[in-house]
């Protein structure tokens, strides 16, 4: 017959590797996520640069339109607002 101590030692060395193991397979998963969230920041990181660059040009672009038409701009903007100031007014 087996003794009591002796299943009790069996039992807390099967508890021991078990929690060992868990631990490492959360360690994994730990690992695996923070890899995935670097990589995720990096392509945020490089989509936002990406538009920060098309938005420096577009800048460029619109001010190089305003400088070559000033009244054209300016007249627009004008009619712009009147409309939006209709617009809120009747409301």
């Amino acid at each position: 017959m087996l003794r009591s101590s002796y299943l009790q030692n069996e039992l807390q060395t099967l508890k021991g590797e078990v929690s060992h193991l868990l631990n490492r397979t959360g360690d994994n998963f730990f690992d695996a996520a923070k890899s995935r969230a670097d990589d995720l920041a990096d392509k945020i990181k490089t989509a936002l640069d990406e538009l920060g660059s098309m938005l420096d040009t577009e800048e460029n672009r619109i001010e190089a339109l305003i400088a070559e038409r000033p009244i054209a701009t300016t007249a627009s903007s004008f009619a712009l607002g009147v409309v939006v100031g209709f617009m809120l007014g009747k409301h």
